[in-house]
Formats: C-alpha cells, structure tokens, sequence
C-alpha cells in the first residue's frame, strides 16, 4: 500500500497557509491584541469599570502600566449551558473581538467580555458588534464632573 504523500492524497496544507493557533491577526503593534490568561488578570478587570449590553457584559481597566497592547479575556460561565454551548459563546465574542477592538479598543486597557445566558448565542452577529462599539463608546466617554 502507497502512503498517502506519494499519491497526492491526504491532509497536506499548503506551505502559504497561515498558523491555525493564533488568536489574533498581528496588525497595527499599538493596538495588538493579546489574550488575559491568570486568573488575578481577571479580577482586576472586573473590579473597575463595566459595561452591559444586550448581548453581553463588558469590564474594561486601564492599566497604567506603560504597556500599550491591548489585551482581552473572555468568560463563559455554567450559566450560559454546558460546554458546547458556553465554547460556541466564546467563539463568538472572539470574532467580535477581532472586529471591533483594533478599531475602538485604546492602548493600554484590559477588556473582559462575560457571555450572557441566552442573548450571545442566540443574538445576530451584526448586533454583538453594535453592543461592543457602543459599550466602547461608553466606557472610554469622558465622565462628567460630580456637583
């Protein structure tokens, strides 16, 4: 029997291809988007500032850092369903995220996007960008002084 290289058969991807593994398309290296991966990342983006929307929940921090990547994490919890359920939410908010924030996201700022039960798996892709520019458009507004 003839392996399958030697017949032109098989899975052989084309040398042009890009990686399968990577998260983000590298771009632009002020706004290059990187992934939040502990835990404590995590926390302290949740405690500073959030945004809701109707398809999900949006926390933003600015890092203070000097560092000017932006850098992203998602969330699913049991909530949302059980794993296929929560890993398609997931996929979703990391196209959003693709779309939107190289455009809208601001160097230095850690973005967490929590999916909600229901409304990011069922809500029109075109819709969950809307809520993320608009989500963005709030939480990088300047506030109003405090009489």
């Amino acid at each position: 029997m003839t392996p399958p290289e030697e017949t032109g058969q098989g899975n052989a991807e084309a040398p042009d291809a890009p990686p399968a593994v990577s998260l983000f398309p590298k771009g632009n290296a002020l706004h290059s988007l990187h992934t939040l991966r502990t835990r404590p990342e995590f926390l302290r983006a949740a405690s500073a500032r959030r945004q809701g929307t109707g398809g999900f929940l949006v926390q933003a921090r600015f890092r203070d850092d000097g560092d000017a990547r932006v850098q992203v994490g998602f969330t699913a919890s049991k909530k949302i369903g059980n794993a296929v359920a929560r890993n398609r939410a997931k996929r979703r908010l990391r196209e959003v995220a693709r779309a939107v924030l190289p455009r809208l996201g601001q160097a230095g700022w850690d973005y967490v996007l929590v999916a909600r039960p229901g409304a990011t798996v069922d809500r029109p892709f075109a819709q969950l960008i809307a809520d993320l520019e608009g989500a963005l458009a709030q939480l990088h507004r300047p506030k109003a002084p405090r009489p």
